[in-house]
């Protein structure tokens, strides 16, 4: 326990709970725990969304320390060292009578100006405390509220942004100096490994004079005979697996000196020199693996035009998704367990997994170097099929290995056996064993081993027909996806896997919500064998996770917990400002699901849908496939189909019959409207595809694939009573001419709200990573039956709505009648109401601007709203006695708060409910621990991360959640009240 001013400041601001120890998600120095800094010792440190104990990093580190007299040259030094290990936001400073915040993102200074990077400084007042509370306590970093407020700390001062920006410049010069990229690239890797082991005190000042006369790296580097004599020492103190013989041929002065200057703080943009920010002693050890995926995407262009480590699916994986992965095929391991990556790259997996391993063995003891060296000899085994990748991963994993070591002090302590051909192989995955090292390696008696963790960021490139030869040649009795190769790694990693191996993959996730039955045939295949299955949806993190790619990301995780093999667990990861700055991982237990396989292979909406959506839209979804058939069913038996338009590309076919036709793309259609006499008349001889002419006759219902706001998203529909050719992200159905009604009809639906939250739900693209709508999710779409629905008063009041827009553009209240005609075709209940307007919400979110929205602070009405739909909820309960309501308290909280809390007290008196808005007197803290006093639960523990909590007591349940909106929606609230009724029964 912490007593005097630090205890003070760390309980009032969460970190501490009220007299009872460390809250969760922080540790106190002693504790059994390190906080991975060489010299600077913490007394606390928070850390967000790891588990402290597991060896791994990656989560947003704050950092406490207790100084009586805090000098600036104490306080540069601790700034220095927090900023190169790149994972702290912010350092606290505490001083008997004040605190101090620091940018632990601010690039460091010399002493004199420390205090530049300083954010803040409270009194130890009670006045003070709260304010530093709200900006900077644990709840307000746990909901990630403190980067709404915070804009100075930016990853993009952080230390990877900084010296993969230093590199990029340096490895440029090297190249405009004449120095081919190979051996750039290993100037530079053995310049930071001899850096690496003079920050480390390894290679000392006296030693440096010793081996080449100079007693500081830079000025080694500054002369070709001293630099010469450097490379030599080098190379021939340790194994070609860090430094390849083909690349130790000595550059030329104008060379070296460039590293020389980089070294010494040059900026060689500028020319000007600064104080050289690097310590590569805290540096970690993956950014190794981010400057290899610099040099691999900086690598010249390929003779097909495509940068070779693109067209490869070569992407760096970053070390949250890493953390992620590791944090839960790891836990609980015993430490002797075998590790495998059939695509390791740069080693970032087996980094982690070396650490965690080393860890679990050493059971909370001291760690030691034969421990260390013999889990990474015969643990760790990786392939890939570049063999720079193999090195840099050899070049990692032994800094890795030097990094967990106790003491290495003497240069004896830090020579390696190789690994390559040994644990690391070059070659591809699919065919590793029968090359002479990977059958040395990866066989045992004439089969494969087998290894307990299978992990890896698979390739996500997509090679068209040929890349799906060369997989059906190496598996033929597998379904395989139709595009990409990410799923056939799977049953290739099975080769390796006895039946309790634990996986952990990234992967594609366009395979998962693909609209191709192929293609989820082998998505389905692979889960089926490998269950039970956790899959994560990352989607919504694209823009920053993996901006290079052109896809989205899905992790899967298998064997890893003991679960029912007959259920999947799904987990959305949402996007928030907070994460997007600190490159962290949000998730939260209410984020995960559960779905039955065979659910999914009844309705196949339904695995998207529990991703992106609620309790509540899995039910309305699942009743409306219950109760209509399809889109594509309804137009067959009219006759009609969806098709796509004309396409041009090598223009091998006539399509003379089309000229003379209004010609329509995509941007001539807009809501409901489509100018025909302005189009343009068809006038190509020849297309590659011009489809058949009836498809172009009207009436003709036409859409655009890609959804706009108006304000909010909606399909583009209208339609056509003269004949139109399409062509581009166009698509139409032909009716008969007596059906004229039913093209208005279905485009009022397919207009509506209705098909906006429908698209969301189960769109193979839609909410996922593009704003599109395909033909293929459209025809799965439930739909009343066409003619019973023209003759119903509901349909007629769609239909006279539709005409009325072709002529005139609808407005809010027009486009609120149209979704409450269509809601009274399907005849939805309120309940039902609720959820697909919000629908149509949450679909806004697809955009930047809607997006930044789900995550603002909730208003006072929103959370009216919020209560409506959870009374509304309940009141289905109370009507059957009509005896009883609920009295809804909504707390009227300050906007920077990082939390909201509602209270529903259940009353003697007949529904229907009704609800309040009360202004508290207290801070969000106090009103916590009030509930916490009056219902005897430790809330404050309770609330970490985005969690929320239901919190019970005698005839009334408090509700608390982070501020966000997304937590607030009517939707949510239709949930919680079916859950407050769950635990209640």
């Amino acid at each position: 326990m912490i007593d005097g001013p630090l205890g003070k400041v760390l309980e009032a601001t969460g970190y501490l709970v009220n007299g009872q120890g460390a809250a969760p998600s922080v540790e106190l120095a002693g504790s059994g725990t390190h906080a991975r800094l060489p010299s600077f010792k913490p007394d606390a440190w928070w850390r967000g969304n790891i588990d402290a104990n597991s060896g791994g990093t990656g989560g947003p580190t704050v950092y406490f320390k207790y100084a009586r007299k805090p000098h600036d040259s104490l306080v540069a030094d601790w700034q220095r060292e927090v900023w190169n290990q790149g994972s702290s936001p912010l350092l606290w400073v505490v001083s008997p009578e004040r605190t101090s915040l620091y940018n632990g993102f601010g690039e460091p200074r010399p002493a004199a100006e420390s205090q530049a990077n300083r954010l803040g400084t409270y009194q130890h007042v009670e006045q003070d405390l709260a304010r530093l509370d709200a900006r900077a306590g644990r709840l307000a970093m746990e909901t990630g509220h403190f980067w709404s407020q915070e804009d100075r700390v930016d990853r993009k001062t952080r230390v990877d942004s900084r010296l993969l920006r230093d590199l990029h410049l340096l490895g440029g010069a090297l190249l405009g100096a004449g120095l081919d990229q190979g051996r750039a690239q290993a100037l530079i890797g053995r310049c930071i490994f001899a850096q690496y082991l003079v920050d480390r005190k390894i290679v000392t000042g006296d030693r440096l004079s010793e081996l080449c006369g100079q007693s500081t790296l830079p000025d080694v580097l500054s002369d070709r005979a001293t630099t010469e004599r450097l490379l030599a020492w080098l190379s021939e103190s340790f194994n070609s697996d860090m430094f390849p013989p083909e690349a130790t041929s000595l550059p030329d002065s104008q060379q070296i000196e460039l590293v020389a200057r980089f070294l010494r703080g040059e900026d060689l943009e500028t020319g000007q020199l600064h104080f050289f920010p690097y310590r590569f002693d805290v540096i970690p050890v993956e950014l190794v693996s981010a400057i290899y995926e610099q040099f691999v995407h900086s690598a010249s262009k390929d003779a097909t035009g495509a940068k070779p480590a693109r067209s490869r699916g070569v992407f760096y994986t970053p070390l949250a998704a890493v953390s992620l992965v590791l944090d839960e095929v790891c836990d609980g391991l015993t430490g002797d367990e075998t590790v495998l990556d059939l695509s390791c790259g740069s080693g970032v997996f087996l980094i982690e997994a070396l650490r965690r391993l080393v860890h679990a063995k050493a059971r909370g003891g001291a760690l030691s170097r034969q421990a260390i060296r013999h889990t990474l000899y015969n643990q760790i085994y990786g392939v890939d099929i570049e063999e720079a990748a193999v090195r840099v991963a050899a070049f990692s994993l032994y800094l890795a290995a030097m990094e967990l070591d106790p003491q290495p002090q003497q240069l004896d302590d830090i020579l390696f056996e190789p690994l390559r051909d040994r644990t690391l192989l070059v070659g591809s995955a699919r065919t590793i064993e029968r090359t002479p090292a990977g059958q040395k390696a990866l066989t045992h008696g004439g089969e494969l081993k087998k290894f307990d963790i299978i992990v890896g960021d698979t390739p996500w490139s997509y090679r068209e027909k040929a890349g799906a030869a060369s997989r059906r040649a190496t598996i033929p009795a597998k379904p395989l996806q139709s595009r990409g190769q990410g799923i056939a790694f799977l049953p290739r990693a099975m080769d390796f896997a006895h039946d309790r191996t634990r996986f952990g993959m990234v992967l594609s996730a366009h395979p998962f919500f693909s609209p191709s039955r192929t293609t989820l045939d082998a998505v389905r295949q692979a889960i089926e064998e490998l269950s039970p299955v956790t899959l994560l949806n990352l989607s919504a993190l694209s823009n920053w996770l993996f901006p290079r790619a052109n896809m989205p990301a899905i992790v899967l995780l298998a064997r890893h917990r003991d679960r029912p093999k007959h259920r999947m667990t799904l987990v959305q990861a949402h996007w928030s400002p907070a994460g997007e700055r600190s490159r962290m991982i949000e998730l939260s237990p209410n984020d995960v699901v559960t779905l039955p396989i065979a659910s999914w292979k009844r309705c196949p909406g339904l695995f998207k849908a529990a991703f992106v959506g609620r309790k509540p839209d899995l039910l309305l979804l699942d009743q409306l496939v219950e109760d209509h058939q399809s889109l594509g069913a309804r137009l067959a038996d009219s006759g009609a189909q969806l098709r796509g338009g004309a396409t041009f590309g090598h223009r091998s076919r006539n399509a003379s019959f089309l000229k003379g036709l209004p010609f329509a793309r995509k941007d001539d259609i807009g809501p409901f409207s489509l100018a025909i006499d302005e189009l343009p008349a068809f006038s190509d001889d020849r297309a590659e595809h011009p489809r058949v002419r009836g498809i172009y006759r009207a009436p003709l219902l036409l859409m655009n694939e890609f959804l706009r706001q108006v304000p909010l998203p909606r399909m583009v529909v209208a339609v056509a009573e003269r004949d139109v050719a399409y062509a581009g992200a166009t698509f139409g159905a032909s009716f008969a001419h007596s059906q004229l009604e039913t093209a208005y009809l279905v485009a009022g639906v397919l207009g509506s709200a209705l098909a906006s939250w429908y698209a969301l739900m189960t769109g193979s693209s839609f909410g996922l990573w593009m704003r599109r709508i395909r033909p293929e999710d459209l025809k799965r779409m439930p739909v009343p039956a066409f003619e019973p629905s023209v003759e119903s008063d509901a349909g007629q009041c769609v239909i006279r709505l539709v005409r009325d827009f072709h002529r005139q553009p609808p407005g809010p209240d027009e486009w609120k009648a149209l979704d409450e005609a269509v809601f009274d075709l399907y005849r939805l209940d309120d309940e039902d109401r609720i959820v697909v307007r919000d629908g149509l919400l949450r679909a806004s979110w697809q955009w930047k601007e809607g997006q930044s929205r789900s995550a603002e602070a909730v208003s006072v009405s929103e959370l009216e709203t919020y209560a409506s739909a959870f009374l509304t909820s309940m009141d289905v309960w109370f009507s059957a006695l009509n005896r009883r309501r609920m009295r809804a308290e909504i707390y009227d909280l300050p906007e920077d708060a990082p939390h909201r809390v509602l209270r529903f007290v259940l009353e003697e008196r007949p529904c229907p409910s009704v609800g309040e808005v009360i202004r508290p007197t207290r801070s969000l803290q106090s009103l916590i621990r009030d509930i916490g006093a009056r219902t005897k639960v430790n809330v404050e523990n309770g609330l970490f991360g985005n969690r929320a909590l239901r919190v019970h007591a005698h005839d009334e349940v408090s509700i608390i959640k982070p501020a966000a909106l997304r937590h607030w929606l009517g939707v949510c609230g239709l949930e919680d009240a079916a859950l407050v009724v769950r635990d209640g029964a």
